[in-house]
């Protein structure tokens, strides 16, 4: 048997017992060992404001239809962030010969990182493994932040920073304190802006100059840090609105902002015709399905997943800090409500399989 998390209905989570399946030709069953859960995307699930339950996303359009077919609840084994250990393989048949360059097949008793959800044993493609290898010795714990790694590695790309490079960056939860990390490694100058004075004393530990909470003065006092020119670029990944439009007028003139939260409903305290308007603010989106426009020649998803193992490996971001909670799968619901309930006491909460 194994078991998979399913979310019934909003602030509905139960755990869900199915036969284990056999193996086809070309799969991989792997033993799940951690599985991060997202306070982003996955508490939209939760909390039954996800576009997807509402819309259709058809990716030739490339357009959210309203109305067709979405998904409705149950949602099952929603989660992005999973480690674990291949335990068995049904080998291809006529499989082709690797090239020398390429990642090797994984093997029995590889470590893994991956997409299979909140379940106990995963079963997918073999092929979609390669490459996602932990390196020897790597914390299996740190394996469950590449996916949230990338999406704030591919911010901070968008950015564009180097030393110098002032930004500000609006959330300090798990990918908001990952960009700060990247940022400083790039020698940018960071100021970190998060409500809860937990995360913001994080912040200032993983190299943030400063850290701010919000208040009607903020743009005013980043102006004050900065001699009065804003900063260069702001990356906001609280998902807020209003932290949008205070990124608009954190930055100075001919400014960028990275928006790179997952907003939810329709924008309300987004004031376009202010800071934005008359700085000439360049507004930018960052999404982890591709990265940054500039870089498309030479950098592609996998090189970017792979550079953020490579910084989880050699501890330039030690990203099993921000872990508060461990549950096991049958307690994911108190995980759940945790992080929907009291944000000031969880940062990354992960469910742990014994």
């Amino acid at each position: 048997m194994s078991r998979f998390l399913r979310m019934a209905a909003p602030r509905s989570v139960a755990v869900i017992d199915q036969p284990s399946v056999p193996l086809e030709a070309g799969q991989a069953r792997v033993r799940t060992i951690y599985s991060g859960i997202s306070a982003g995307t996955e508490l939209t699930a939760y909390r039954g404001t996800n576009p997807y339950l509402t819309s259709i996303w058809d990716p030739d359009a490339r357009l959210f239809q309203p109305g067709q077919e979405a998904l409705g609840y149950p949602l099952d084994g929603w989660g992005y962030s999973e480690v674990g250990e291949v335990e068995e393989l049904a080998p291809q048949a006529g499989q082709a010969v690797d090239t020398v360059d390429a990642d090797p097949p994984v093997q029995v008793g590889d470590m893994v990182w991956g997409i299979w959800g909140h379940r106990d044993e995963g079963v997918l493609a073999a092929e979609s493994l390669r490459g996602h290898v932990l390196p020897e010795g790597m914390d299996p714990l740190a394996g469950a932040f590449v996916r949230v790694g990338a999406i704030a590695l591919s911010a901070v790309l968008a950015a564009d920073l180097g030393p110098g490079s002032t930004v500000a960056i609006f959330g300090q939860g798990v990918i908001g304190l990952l960009a700060t990390r990247f940022a400083v490694l790039n020698g940018a100058k960071v100021i970190a802006v998060d409500g809860i004075q937990a995360r913001r004393r994080r912040a200032l530990e993983w190299g943030a100059l400063h850290a701010l909470g919000p208040a009607p003065e903020l743009a005013g006092d980043i102006r004050r840090i900065t001699g009065g020119a804003g900063v260069d670029v702001a990356i906001e990944l609280s998902g807020n609105y209003r932290a949008l439009h205070e990124a608009t007028r954190a930055v100075g003139a001919d400014g960028t902002v990275i928006a790179a939260g997952f907003y939810q409903g329709e924008a309300a305290g987004v004031r376009f015709g202010e800071e934005f308007h008359h700085n000439r603010v360049q507004l930018l989106a960052s999404q982890i399905g591709s990265v940054p426009n500039r870089l498309r020649s030479r950098w592609t998803v996998p090189r970017l997943q792979q550079t953020v193992v490579d910084h989880l490996a050699d501890g330039r971001v030690n990203a099993p800090a921000l872990v508060t909670h461990t549950f096991s799968l049958a307690n994911s619901a108190k995980a759940y409500e945790l992080l929907d309930t009291d944000p000031e006491s969880a940062l990354q909460v992960v469910l742990e399989f014994p």
